[in-house]
C-alpha cells in the first residue's frame, strides 16, 4: 500500500534494536508539500566529529560534512555494491545478496599461538550500507572495489594490510574462486541419474504392467539419511512432470539413524523416470550434476575426499566426468569388494570441487578445522576511484572470503540501518541531527592538522531537506565555511540553497564555491511521484537562476536518468538549466542495488503499473541483462547499445546547449585561521 507524501512504499526489516524516541511536536514542513503520513520523527546524534575524510583525487574534494543522517525527500531511489563472497556451501554469490543468518566460509582472524589459522563458519551478524571514497584492487584473478581501510591478508607474513597501503607487487593470500553456473535441466537430469545410479533402486523395464498380471512389482526408490538430497531431487522430478513427495524409510538393524525415501511405484512415473535415467547428455551441466548427485549418494569428506563403489564401470564414468573439469581422481583399493577415487591436491582443490559441482549434502561440504591452501596473488594495480556505494557485513569469525582473496570485515559504521532503523520508511521519516556540526566544523577547521581542501555537502543524504529551514544546520556550517574561507561543493535537490547565495557567493569570490542542483523531470506530477517531499522542478531552476544572478558557479546534475521513463527528457532538461543560468551539467543512470529492487519495482507498480515492463527491461539493457551492475566502470553510466544512446544524447544536448562538462577548479589559497596566534596577541 502506498504511503501518502513518501517515496518508499514499505520498510525492509532490521534485526537490529530500534532507538527510543519522542516526536518533535514542532517539526516543520517544506511549504511545496502537503502534510504526510507517518510524521517525520527527529533524533540528536550525538557525533564527536562533522568532516568525513578521503583520498580520491577523483571527485575534486577529499572531504565531506553533512548535519543530517536519513533524508525526508523520500526519493524512491537508492545505492549499494556487490562482490563476489564464499558461502558455506562453497558457492560465490554477490555481497549485496547477504541477509543476516547466512552463513559464509571464514577463518581466523589471528592464529593460536604455534598454529595456523583454520577455516570456520562465519555467521552474518549484521549487514548495511555507506558511502565511502572507493579504491580498486587489480590482480590476475580479481577486480575489486573496495575502501581505503578495508584490510587484506598478506602472504609474506600473514598479517593485515589496510587497502591504502597496499603497491602493485604486494602479495596477498587467495582461495580458488569458481563462476556459480546455473542450474538447468541438463545439470537437473544429471543430478537424479547420478544419485539414482549411487545409492537407487530401480526395478522396472518399459512394457512392464501391474504385478496383478504377473509382472514384477514395480517401483523405484531413492533412500538416505540426509533430507537435502531428497529435497533437491523431489524438486528437480516436478520440473520433469514428475511428482513425488519424502516419507520415512526403515532401513532396518544396518542403519540405527533414522532414513528418508522417495519412492514411486505408478507405472506411468516410472516409464518418465526411465527415461530420464536413460539418457546420457553431452552437456558440461549434465555431467556436473551427474558427479554431484552421485557424491551425495557415495562420497565423503574426511582427511581426504573419497567416492565408493562396487562398480568399476561407474566409477570410471564419474572420473571422466570430473577429469572434464579438471579434478583428477586416483583409483583406490581400501577394502575388499569395494573400490574407492580419491581427489588428488590440496584443500583449495576440494573447494574448487564442492564450488564447481554444487553438491546437497551440507555435512560433506564442511571444511571447518582445516588449514586453508592459500595460494599468493600479486597485486597488478592500485587504483583510487570515486566516492562509492559499498555495502559492509560483520561476521561471527570477523573474516570472509571476497572474490577469492582473504578479508577481514569492513568498518564502516553510521548507516540507518546500523541505528537500528530501516533502508525504507524510517529513512524518510526518522532523521539524526547533529545539532553540533557548525561547532564541530569549527573545531576541525580550527585544529593545526587541518589541510585546507574542498569539503562536499550532501555527499549521502541532502543537507536541504524540509528541517533545514528551521534549523539552520546547513546555514551555519556555510558561515563557518565563509569564516575560513574553505572553498565547498554541494550536490542539492532543494530550492532552499538559494537562501544561502549570500554566503556561497562570499565564498565564491575567493574561488571557494560551486553549486550542483539535481533535476530528474521537468514534469511535476512525476517529480511529486519520484521525489514527493523535494522541490518542484520550476523551484530548483528559480534556485539555479538565483544563485547564477549571485555569481556562484552552478551546474545540473541530470539524475537519475531512468531508461523509459525520463531519458528523453535530458534534452529539455539541459536546455532549461542553461537558461536558468547553468554553466556546467553531468548525469548518472539509475542504480538498483538488490536491498533497492523491490523498492523500486512496487514503486513503479504503483505509480506506473502499465509501464513496469518497459523501464524495467531498459534498466536491464543498460546493466548486462540484470537491475544492478556493481562493477566499477560502469555504475555511473551503464553499458550497451541502450546506454551509449544515452550517453550519446547527453552529451549532443550538453554542447548544444552550451554546458560545460565539469564546474570550476575550486581554491582553499584563500584559507584562514581566524583568531590565530597573531590575532590573539593583538587581543592581548
Amino acid at each position: 500500500m502506498a504511503t501518502k507524501g513518501r517515496g518508499a512504499g514499505f520498510d525492509p526489516p532490521n534485526r537490529f534494536e530500534a532507538l527510543h524516541y519522542e516526536p518533535d511536536p514542532d517539526a516543520a514542513l517544506d511549504p511545496d508539500d502537503e502534510q504526510p503520513a507517518p510524521r517525520t520523527v527527529f533524533l540528536r546524534d550525538p557525533a564527536r566529529s562533522i568532516i568525513a575524510t578521503n583520498q580520491s583525487p577523483d571527485l575534486g574534494f577529499d572531504a565531506s560534512l553533512n548535519p543530517y543522517r536519513g533524508c525526508e525527500h523520500g526519493c524512491a531511489y537508492c545505492l549499494a555494491p556487490q562482490t563476489p563472497v564464499l558461502h558455506a556451501d562453497m558457492g560465490w554469490r554477490p555481497l549485496g545478496e547477504i541477509r543476516v543468518g547466512d552463513v559464509l566460509v571464514g577463518f581466523d582472524e589471528r592464529p593460536a599461538p604455534g598454529r595456523t589459522r583454520k577455516l570456520r563458519p562465519a555467521v552474518v551478524e549484521a549487514v548495511w550500507w555507506s558511502r565511502k571514497p572507493a579504491w580498486r584492487i587489480v590482480t590476475a584473478h580479481a577486480d575489486i572495489v573496495t575502501t581505503a581501510e578495508h584490510r587484506w591478508l598478506r602472504a609474506r607474513d600473514f598479517r593485515w594490510s589496510r587497502t591504502e597501503r597496499l603497491v602493485p607487487g604486494a602479495r596477498l593470500r587467495r582461495v580458488p574462486m569458481s563462476a556459480l553456473e546455473p542450474v538447468d535441466d541438463d545439470y537437473r537430469a544429471g543430478y537424479v541419474a547420478g544419485l539414482s545410479l549411487g545409492d537407487g533402486t530401480f526395478r522396472y523395464e518399459l512394457g512392464w504392467k501391474s504385478n496383478r498380471l504377473g509382472f514384477p512389482a514395480a517401483y523405484w526408490r531413492v533412500a538416505l539419511i540426509d533430507q537435502e538430497p531428497l529435497r533437491r531431487l523431489v524438486d528437480y522430478l516436478d520440473r520433469f512432470g514428475i511428482e513425488a513427495s519424502i516419507r520415512p524409510f526403515s532401513g532396518g538393524k544396518s542403519s540405527p539413524r533414522p532414513m528418508w525415501k522417495v519412492e514411486i511405484r505408478s507405472l506411468p512415473k516410472l516409464e518418465r523416470v526411465s527415461k530420464l535415467l536413460s539418457v546420457e547428455r553431452s552437456s558440461s551441466s549434465f555431467r556436473r550434476g551427474f558427479v554431484a548427485g552421485f557424491y551425495d549418494a557415495e562420497g565423503q569428506n574426511g582427511k581426504s575426499l573419497r567416492i565408493s563403489q562396487v562398480d568399476l564401470h561407474t566409477l570410471a564414468r564419474v572420473q571422466g566426468y570430473a577429469r572434464s573439469f579438471g579434478f583428477e581422481f586416483r583409483l583406490e583399493r581400501r577394502e575388499p569388494g569395494v573400490r574407492t577415487i580419491r581427489l588428488v591436491g590440496s584443500l583449495a582443490e576440494r573447494m574448487r570441487f564442492f564450488a564447481t559441482v554444487r553438491p546437497a549434502i551440507r555435512r560433506k561440504l564442511a571444511l571447518w578445522g582445516r588449514t586453508p591452501a592459500f595460494a599468493r596473488e600479486p597485486v597488478e594495480a592500485i587504483e583510487r576511484g570515486e566516492r562509492k556505494d559499498v555495502v559492509d557485513i560483520q561476521t561471527s569469525a570477523g573474516t570472509f572470503f571476497a572474490a577469492g582473496l582473504a578479508t577481514h570485515n569492513c568498518y564502516a559504521r553510521p548507516t540507518h540501518e546500523y541505528l537500528g532503523f530501516s533502508a525504507g520508511l524510517d529513512f524518510e521519516t526518522r532523521i539524526l541531527v547533529k545539532e553540533r556540526a557548525p561547532e564541530l566544523l569549527r573545531k576541525e577547521l580550527a585544529a593545526p592538522r587541518w589541510k585546507p581542501r574542498v569539503i562536499a555537502i550532501s555527499g549521502v543524504t541532502d543537507a536541504y531537506q524540509p528541517i533545514e529551514r528551521r534549523l539552520g544546520l546547513t546555514r551555519r556550517c556555510l558561515e563557518v565555511l565563509l569564516e575560513f574561507r574553505n572553498p565547498v561543493a554541494i550536490v542539492t535537490k532543494n530550492r532552499l540553497v538559494a537562501r544561502d547565495a549570500d554566503l556561497l557567493a562570499g565564498l565564491a569570490s575567493f574561488g571557494a564555491a560551486s553549486v550542483s542542483v539535481s533535476l530528474t523531470t521537468l514534469d511535476a506530477a512525476l517529480a511529486r511521484a519520484m521525489e514527493p517531499r523535494a522541490s518542484r522542478p520550476e523551484l530548483r531552476l528559480e534556485a539555479i537562476a538565483r544563485l547564477a544572478e549571485a555569481r556562484v558557479p552552478v551546474g545540473v546534475l541530470v539524475a537519475p536518468i531512468v531508461p523509459g521513463l525520463t531519458d528523453h527528457e535530458m534534452p529539455a532538461i539541459l536546455e532549461a538549466a542553461r537558461g536558468a543560468g547553468a554553466s556546467f551539467a553531468s548525469f548518472v543512470v539509475l542504480r538498483l542495488p538488490h536491498a533497492v529492487k523491490e523498492l523500486f519495482a512496487e514503486w513503479l507498480a504503483r505509480h506506473f503499473p502499465e509501464r513496469r515492463s518497459k523501464v524495467l527491461n531498459r534498466v536491464c539493457a543498460v546493466r548486462g541483462g540484470r537491475l544492478y551492475d556493481a562493477r566499477f566502470a560502469t555504475r555511473q553510466r551503464g553499458e550497451g547499445p541502450f546506454a551509449e544512446q544515452i550517453t550519446r544524447l547527453f552529451e549532443v544536448s550538453r554542447r548544444r546547449a552550451g554546458l560545460g562538462s565539469s564546474g570550476p577548479p575550486l581554491s582553499s589559497d584563500g584559507f584562514r585561521r581566524p583568531g590565530g596566534p597573531s590575532q590573539q596577541l593583538a587581543l592581548l
